[in-house]
């Protein structure tokens, strides 16, 4: 397994808010590594609000957890 991710800490809030995202989609490719089901999932979510609202809160979960290790960027 490829190792992509060797910290949580990021220079800024706006960088730790993209790692939220990167770990986000990451979850997802590792969940269902077949990118054609992936794809054809896509078109399905991208168009159901709840779906999307659902991926929202991921990445603020994730984003709190880069916001701590950070120590809020104080």
């Amino acid at each position: 397994m490829e190792q992509w991710l060797s910290t949580l800490i990021t220079n800024t809030p706006s960088d730790g808010f993209d790692l939220a995202i990167k770990l986000s989609r990451m979850g997802v490719k590792k969940t269902q590594p077949d990118k054609d089901v992936l794809y054809n999932l896509r078109l399905e979510y991208s168009k159901n609000a709840a779906l999307l609202i659902e991926s929202s809160k991921i990445i603020a979960i994730n984003f709190q957890t880069i916001s701590q290790a950070n120590n809020f960027w104080k």
